[in-house]
């Protein structure tokens, strides 16, 4: 059997695993969404505000919604399901046969990845159809943010992984780091009402740097190249921890 219709059959493995977790397709891919229908059901926030730049709050949610569904998938999806593979030995069973872990590994990524960018859809229509939100209008922009914040979040998923032996410790972990990562997306405060120098500390964060590069294709103008090249460095330097830390037992 070739090595591609082997991870072929792991990444639909891995597939069905996952419709199997309800709570896990919930919290991935629908409690953004069911947050920004929660946000724009309420009055004020359909109505403009000065302090957004003359945006409603509903309008400066969307980004964190789909920002929001990216980090509960890298940081609460990948890294204990990895981390109980390898306490199960489950990777070392597998470095036996024709089947390597690094197809397990891109398995669960693609699997994570794609229900990231499934929620995010969901949110932008959702914020379209119910609350006359305006798409993208610097759509390969918002795209390049998009793809970009996505492999921030998995990479540093893997490293969680990489450095948790156990599954509880890395959900723990997990659930440490989502909230200075939502903070940093602008989920309690958007990050066009933070101070000036708040906003500037956040936008090193790999989630403020997309939440801002998300703004600014949102309203038209291409994403900043600061902002760009922030996430660009923070993937590499979070998938070379989680490589020199990573172990297969």
């Amino acid at each position: 059997m070739s090595t591609d219709i082997l991870h072929t059959a792991v990444l639909k493995a891995e597939i069905r695993l996952f419709r199997r977790e309800p709570g896990g397709i919930f919290w991935m891919l629908f409690f953004p969404t069911l947050l920004l229908v929660v946000l724009g059901s309420i009055p004020s926030f359909r109505e403009t505000d000065p302090n957004l730049g003359g945006l409603r709050p509903v309008d400066a949610y969307v980004p964190v919604a789909v920002l929001l569904g990216l980090i509960v998938g890298g940081l609460q999806g990948l890294p204990p399901t990895i981390a109980g593979y390898r306490e199960n030995g489950i990777l070392r069973r597998m470095s036996t046969t024709p089947v390597r872990p690094s197809a397990l590994l891109s398995a669960q990524m693609l699997v994570a990845g794609g229900a990231a960018l499934l929620s995010a859809l969901v949110t932008l229509a959702v914020g379209r159809l119910a609350f006359d939100v305006t798409l993208p209008e610097q759509p390969f922009g918002y795209l390049l943010a998009l793809l970009l914040a996505l492999l921030a979040c998995l990479a540093l998923g893997a490293l969680l992984a990489a450095l948790s032996r156990t599954s509880k410790i890395a959900t723990a972990l997990g659930s440490t780091a989502l909230f200075p990562a939502m903070f940093c997306a602008g989920v309690w405060l958007p990050v066009e009402a933070m101070p000036d120098v708040l906003a500037g500390i956040v936008g090193w964060t790999p989630f403020g740097a997309a939440a801002q590069a998300l703004n600014d294709a949102a309203a038209g103008d291409w994403p900043g190249w600061t902002h760009l090249g922030v996430l660009a460095a923070w993937t590499v330097l979070l998938t070379a921890a989680a490589s020199r830390w990573f172990r297969w037992e």
